[in-house]
């Protein structure tokens, strides 16, 4: 069933001063794609935070029966399942008492919008994150920011709406979250580039002339994080860096010649920052999503938590090394969508998706990935300024495309 509209919105917070806490000083989340690998330690991060964040809402799309469990384990005001098909299979008491189940994005968005929310997780894998992402920022709310991919597809007309409505973005992609706290340190004006790592996947050492008999399983293989199957292939082919790059340009309002990429193995340092003087700041912790979560949480302050700490008295190699062009072209695409902006990051993202679904399906060889990607941005429509509609068209135009150059 639909929640009941809400009230009008109570005024905004200014632009990046996140929204105070709700009611004796919890802070009440809502944490969308719940049951994925975010979700799951968002609410890691909340359950050990000795009340000062609740889950006051969950959103999944299918995963009914891992969601329910959430509900019992956290208690939130509200369920959300986006998929009506899947709403479908829940019993009447299948919830917990004080629980309240909403089906579909059009309720999902009303909730966003009302008052019982202080802060957004958006977790949503993929394309789908941006309606909900939208509708939050458009209510003048905190998005803690995981899916990448709405910065990808509409990064000004994200930043332009969040600005518009005194909301504010945090990051959470340890990247991000990296540069986002490195570039404290100085001001705009004096920053040179950002430097993002990569930990190379499981293929920084292996054959290019190989790479075309990568299986799904040894893609699936990560050496240091552990994370859902798409961004885990993404990670492989690096096609997750290139999207990052265009994340970045926005997001910090960057040029894109001041972005950059290394390869950093052991997934230690996060990325880095380089100012005029030739300093440069990093920021440096295990690999561990937690971290980044409860610093989008808790911004501007930090707190102790859950994420496991760098033990430097241990002792510790740092290696950086270019990306090898030829094993990672992704990494070429992702800096020329960060150059042309516009629709350019949109499609990419688009045909990586489906190429990324077809390889995981058996239908595209690992290395097409990044070849499809580049032809389909190659021939798209480029449109310098686009509106939504323009990047709903041709998101669906390059998901066809790569559909049909699977089966040729």
């Amino acid at each position: 069933m639909a929640p009941t509209p809400p009230p009008s919105p109570v005024q905004p917070a200014p632009c990046d001063a996140p929204r105070p806490a709700g009611a004796g000083g919890t802070l009440a989340v809502a944490v969308l794609g719940s049951t994925g690998s975010i979700g799951t330690s968002t609410l890691d991060v909340i359950a050990a935070s000795g009340g000062r964040y609740r889950a006051a809402l969950l959103a999944a799309h299918t995963s009914v029966a891992a969601l329910l469990e959430q509900a019992r384990l956290h208690r939130p005001e509200w369920v959300v399942i986006t998929d009506p098909g899947a709403a479908a299979t829940v019993g009447a008491t299948a919830l917990p008492a004080g629980t309240r189940l909403a089906v579909g994005p059009d309720a999902l968005d009303e909730l966003l919008r009302g008052p019982g929310i202080d802060r957004v997780v958006s977790a949503i894998v993929g394309a789908a994150g941006l309606r909900s992402t939208w509708a939050a920022l458009d209510a003048g709310k905190t998005v803690a920011l995981a899916n990448k991919e709405t910065l990808v597809m509409a990064g000004p007309l994200v930043t332009r709406l969040a600005a518009e409505r005194g909301a504010a973005l945090v990051p959470v992609d340890s990247e991000h979250s990296a540069i986002h706290q490195a570039l404290r340190s100085g001001g705009s004006d004096e920053v040179v580039r950002v430097i993002l790592t990569a930990s190379g996947g499981p293929f920084r050492t292996r054959a290019a002339e190989t790479l075309a008999a990568v299986t799904p399983e040894e893609a699936l293989r990560h050496p240091t994080w552990s994370m859902g199957p798409k961004i885990t292939v993404d990670s492989a082919t690096m096609m997750n860096k290139a999207l990052e790059l265009v994340e970045a340009r926005w997001l910090f309002d960057l040029a894109p010649e001041q972005l950059d990429v290394v390869v950093h193995p052991q997934s230690i340092v996060h990325s880095m920052v380089e100012f005029v003087d030739g300093s440069v700041v990093a920021q440096l912790g295990p690999p561990d999503m937690r971290l980044p979560i409860q610093y989008a949480l808790s911004y501007p302050r930090r707190h102790d938590g859950p994420a496991r700490r760098l033990d430097l008295a241990q002792g510790l190699r740092l290696e950086f090394e270019p990306p090898d062009p030829r094993r990672f072209p992704a990494v070429r695409l992702g800096h020329e969508a960060a150059r042309r902006g516009g629709t350019a990051g949109a499609v990419l993202n688009a045909a990586n998706e489906v190429a990324v679904g077809a390889f995981l399906a058996g239908s595209l060889r690992f290395t097409d990935i990044a070849e499809v990607c580049a032809r389909i941005l190659d021939r798209h429509e480029f449109r310098a300024a686009p509106s939504l509609d323009d990047i709903r068209r041709l998101d669906s135009w390059a998901r066809e495309e790569v559909v049909q150059w699977s089966r040729s």
